[in-house]
């Protein structure tokens, strides 16, 4: 007697982190992808007409700039956009059931790689497992609506609040100076602020400063609305003469590295 197919189920699949783990069991010498981390400062808070998010503009993977200029505040609806805090994410490990590592799927829908508009910055995963808090900002029929959703699920309605490794400086600047049925001007002065903050308290955030300002009416992107830490150039050029500094041991170690062979074949191209 034939058994019935199993009912499709919602949510995540997590059957390749089972398989992972016995693939490293096995096969001692199996390098699986690591957790990476990475660093962000996004904030946002609700003022007297709408909600304005903001976030700085460094893409970092571990400890390597990627680029200094990429978008972190995206689009959801047209008066609903959302910030991804990337400094919780995780290096890509697998979760689409039957595919390659880096891959998440959801039970009964689309299976899909989780992507970004942004080339240099996406949510991240870890085994299947997807880490990234969100701030998500808009208005709708009763008012501005601010809310923090964090990596396991869970949501929180603020009326202020800030994510990412720069969070705490960030978080600083708007419990001391936020106040209720704020301006325009004054939300954006103090958003800025509480960002810039960020950016200088984490070496995982930097680069320039964007916000999104959402009203009943309508919803605008600003960029660069400032940049703290712009590059600095050097008054002189600096020439030391050889031997200043002294040497005083060296030590040489021979590497272990592998001769790879490279074959190139052309290709015929009508």
């Amino acid at each position: 007697m034939q058994k019935t197919a199993l009912e499709p189920q919602k949510g995540f699949s997590f059957e390749n982190c089972e398989r992972n783990a016995a693939l490293e069991r096995s096969l001692p010498g199996l390098r699986v992808p690591h957790a990476r981390k990475t660093g962000t400062t996004i904030a946002g808070l609700v003022f007297r007409d709408g909600v304005i998010l903001g976030a700085d503009t460094r893409a970092t993977n571990d400890s390597i700039v990627a680029y200094q200029s990429c978008e972190k505040i995206h689009f959801i609806a047209p008066k609903i956009y959302g910030a991804p805090d990337h400094g919780k994410g995780r290096g890509s490990g697998g979760g689409e059931r039957g595919s390659g590592a880096g891959a998440v799927s959801r039970r009964g829908g689309t299976s899909s790689p989780v992507r970004s508009t942004d080339r240099t910055h996406s949510a991240k995963r870890y085994r299947g497992y997807v880490g990234a808090s969100l701030i998500v900002g808009g208005v709708d029929f009763t008012g501005p609506q601010l809310y923090c959703v964090h990596p396991h699920g869970s949501y929180s309605r603020l009326p202020f609040t800030a994510q990412g490794s720069g969070q705490d400086a960030a978080l600083a600047v708007l419990e001391d100076r936020f106040q209720p049925n704020m301006t325009l001007e004054a939300a954006q002065e103090l958003l800025v602020e509480a960002i810039t903050a960020g950016i200088l308290g984490d070496l995982g955030s930097g680069g320039s400063v964007d916000a999104c300002v959402i009203t009943g009416t309508s919803a605008k992107l600003l960029r660069t609305l400032s940049s703290p830490t712009e590059p600095i150039e050097r008054s002189s050029q600096y020439r030391f003469a050889p031997g200043t500094t002294a040497v005083l041991s060296e030590t040489v170690m021979p590497l272990t590295l592998e001769l790879l062979e490279e074959t190139v074949q052309a290709m015929d191209v009508e």
